[in-house]
């Protein structure tokens, strides 16, 4: 069953773990685009989820959500989400959750970057594995003129989000 996610929704999401090839080939099948950041995370040695399946419960908020109204820096808003009782997501969730969303709003603004959260983006609040800036941190879900993307990111530790930049968590 889709998800039919919305902000401040939990929605119960069904995780089928697979090595990251499989998840690719999910990903075209599903003709899901990706950037380069993407796929570094995609074929980064350290995403080997775990096998099987795992249910998990996600929660969209902004970060103003999250107490933080004048924004805040990822390592901030991890820090406040977790102290709210939310946790971070594996990587391979980010993947099954676009795999399975696909009725997120379309975004507004077509610019693919520009310093800055895009428009209607939602950043899947995952572990960081590097700390180096030009490293990607993560993937966020974004919907453009009818295509669906997975794309990775990268950002510093000083990095400002504004209040309403959206992420997703784990309950």
């Amino acid at each position: 069953m889709e998800p039919l996610l919305k902000k401040g929704s939990v929605q119960t999401l069904t995780v089928h773990h697979a090595p990251a090839p499989v998840w690719r080939e999910r990903l075209q099948a599903a003709q899901i685009h990706l950037n380069a950041h993407a796929e570094a995370l995609l074929t980064d040695p350290r995403f080997t989820p775990t096998t099987g399946t795992t249910r998990v419960r996600l929660l969209i908020v902004t970060v103003a959500d999250l107490g933080l109204t004048t924004g805040a820096t990822l390592p901030a808003i991890f820090t406040r989400a977790q102290a709210l009782g939310l946790h971070l997501c594996p990587l391979p969730v980010a993947v099954a959750l676009r795999l399975h969303w696909r009725t997120q709003d379309a975004s507004t603004d077509a610019a693919m970057h520009r310093h800055r959260a895009p428009q209607g983006a939602v950043t899947v609040a995952s572990p960081v594995w590097e700390t180096d800036p030009h490293h990607p941190k993560g993937f966020y879900l974004r919907r453009l003129d009818d295509q669906l993307w997975l794309r990775g990111y990268r950002c510093d530790d000083q990095f400002g989000w504004t209040a309403t930049n959206q992420f997703a968590f784990m309950l």
